[in-house]
């Protein structure tokens, strides 16, 4: 077996100076030769865009860039079932081999809500209040009411909604709203003598409203019930959604001929 000599001083530092460079080469070698090629420390790969794509084809498109996945559903409006909405890493990252990538994907069915009270609200309330819970507006109507732009109905599909019934996420619910009392002027039409159907078809058909109905006993010529006075009267002057006070005979009573007449024994 060689020996070294060290019979000097300079031969022993030479000597250590030799066995310290041979571990720093070894260091060397072990962190940036070895680990790098035993486990591809320092290749990184650049995340995809995932977006608008389909779920479905996550298993080959990351299989094919040793990229693995992780979905989670949500429900959004107006967007196909299992698009991709969301990633995590971002596009454009850089990540090692085998990172997993976080995907928020669109679920198939809209989960189930309770519909919220919008009635009495303005407009601009219950449209925002329709967006926090994820329902959306749909067609608007106006009728003539003294709120104006609040909301007076909710609808879904034609039927009214009451608040706490389940509805699905997404849903349009359509508004009626006041219209507001209208500035032009017009005379309030004569419902005098109408029975009391009658009476009310025609004060709904002029864009007015039906006030108190007050019974009153039935004179002679009055037939049961009819209206018999109104309030405003017939030509005076009203405005869209006016209120009309009628006073009516009752059903089936016989006119009274002589208020002085005594009942019969």
């Amino acid at each position: 077996m060689a020996k070294i000599s060290t019979q000097s001083r300079k031969d022993l530092f030479t000597h250590i100076g030799i066995i310290v460079l041979l571990l720093v080469v070894l260091f060397l070698g072990f962190f940036f030769v070895y680990l790098p090629f035993t486990t591809n420390h320092g290749e990184a790969i650049t995340v995809p865009d995932l977006k608008k794509k389909n779920v479905e084809e996550l298993e080959e498109f990351l299989g094919d860039r040793d990229l693995r996945y992780e979905v989670d559903c949500t429900f959004v409006t107006n967007t196909p079932a299992l698009t991709i909405i969301s990633q995590y890493p971002l596009p454009g990252s850089k990540v090692k081999e085998g990172r997993k990538i976080y995907v928020t994907v669109v679920s198939r069915t809209a989960p189930l809500i309770k519909m919220p009270k919008l009635t009495d609200m303005t407009h601009r309330s219950a449209q925002m209040l329709l967006k926090s819970v994820g329902l959306e507006e749909g067609n608007i109507s106006y009728v003539p009411d003294m709120a104006q732009n609040a909301v007076l109905k909710q609808m879904y599909n034609g039927k009214e909604i009451l608040p706490g019934q389940a509805i699905a996420k997404g849903s349009r619910i359509d508004l009626q709203l006041g219209e507001g009392l209208g500035t032009a002027q017009f005379e309030a039409p004569s419902v005098i003598g109408m029975p009391l159907d009658e009476a009310k078809i025609a004060i709904i058909g002029a864009g007015l409203k039906i006030g108190q109905q007050m019974e009153v006993p039935a004179e002679e010529g009055q037939a049961a019930g009819s209206v018999v006075r109104q309030n405003p009267d017939a030509g005076n002057n009203v405005r869209i959604g006016d209120v009309i006070d009628l006073w009516v005979t009752p059903q089936g009573a016989e006119p009274v001929e002589n208020e002085t007449s005594l009942p019969q024994p």
